[in-house]
């Protein structure tokens, strides 16, 4: 049995996805449903039990033997402008906690999502090592939640027992219910088709001239392929998620254009304030661990994942996976 929280969210679902089509069907997804559309994520899927994410936890938490193999832990509140500190605390580290104490208890495989937000402004680099992570400094209380999280581990030296994945820029099918955290690409596939240009954000480092900005953009089945790498190879540490790569936003933006046949059309616009000290300039996954471990699969470049999200999803009005 698979359990495996966040299943209707954006990666979780992917996974589903993953899982199914490896004839894996023996999973309970958990996930907090609420009033968004991502319930949408789920059709279609094979699985044999569904969970609220407060039920499950009394569940377990009241001793219920559920006969686990492996826990993919990807439930999780993934905004970077939220506010609450103690909300996001909560859902990121306690409950995560919870989950990891009962997993190791009943000696269960444990892998969970934490974020490349942990790096924060890049100045401890982008190191998925130990000694790098006992040193980040997020930039925003959702960086902090995750961190808070791999300390816990390294410290104990518990990463040694589960797999982490600090998941980078990740894009693709099932985000749509994500709202404003919905990735750069189908925000400006909307823009375009509704204006014929996108509007990205003026930088506010010097160092950076707008549009130059660069992030690690990784598309969500490369995603899907390392998690399921990682699993069917029985890796334990915690591992970066992403291309290895930096691509600027003006790159993307071009990749956006290519895959809709659109003119460039670019517009810059002011960074909301609440950005301001915590927006991330420049970020790129260190994959040299997994590497070394033995992950040789060729990824997508940015330009071959908008243009298969674009032509394959989005053109075709169907944002699901």
């Amino acid at each position: 049995m698979i359990v495996l929280t966040g299943g209707a969210g954006f990666i979780g679902s992917n996974l589903l996805k993953k899982l199914n089509d490896e004839n894996i069907e023996n999973i309970i997804v958990v996930d907090s449903l609420d009033s968004s559309d991502k319930w949408k994520n789920l059709i279609g899927k094979r699985f044999v039990d569904y969970y609220d994410k407060d039920m499950f936890l009394k569940k377990i938490q009241n001793g219920m033997n559920f006969d686990v193999e492996t826990v993919f832990h990807f439930g999780a509140c993934s905004s970077t402008i939220e506010k609450n500190a103690d909300y996001l605390i909560h859902n990121n580290f306690f409950i995560s906690k919870v989950l990891l104490e009962w997993a190791l208890s009943q000696n269960i495989r444990f892998i969970y999502a934490s974020s490349a937000a942990t790096y924060g402004d890049g100045s401890s680099g982008f190191s998925d090592s130990n000694d790098t992570t006992l040193k980040l400094k997020p930039l925003n209380i959702y960086g902090y939640s995750k961190q808070l999280f791999d300390e816990f581990l390294v410290r104990r030296e518990l990463d040694k027992k589960v797999t982490g994945l600090k998941m980078f820029n990740v894009f693709g099918p099932n985000e749509y219910h994500k709202g404003k955290m919905r990735s750069i690409v189908i925000k400006a596939f909307e823009q375009v088709d509704a204006t014929g240009k996108i509007r990205l954000f003026k930088s506010n480092d010097p160092n950076f001239r707008d549009g130059e900005q660069k992030r690690d953009f990784i598309y969500v089945k490369d995603c899907i392929d390392i998690i399921w790498w990682l699993y069917k190879n029985s890796k334990k540490g915690i591992y970066n998620v992403g291309s290895g790569k930096a691509n600027t936003w003006m790159s993307l933006a071009r990749a956006v254009f290519k895959a809709m046949d659109k003119p460039e059309q670019v517009e810059f616009i002011d960074m909301p304030e609440i950005l301001l000290d915590k927006y991330q300039n420049y970020t790129s996954a260190d994959i040299t661990k997994l590497v070394r471990a033995g992950f040789d699969q060729k990824l997508m470049s940015l330009n071959e994942a908008v243009d298969d999200y674009i032509r394959n999803y989005l053109l075709k009005n169907d944002q699901y996976n």
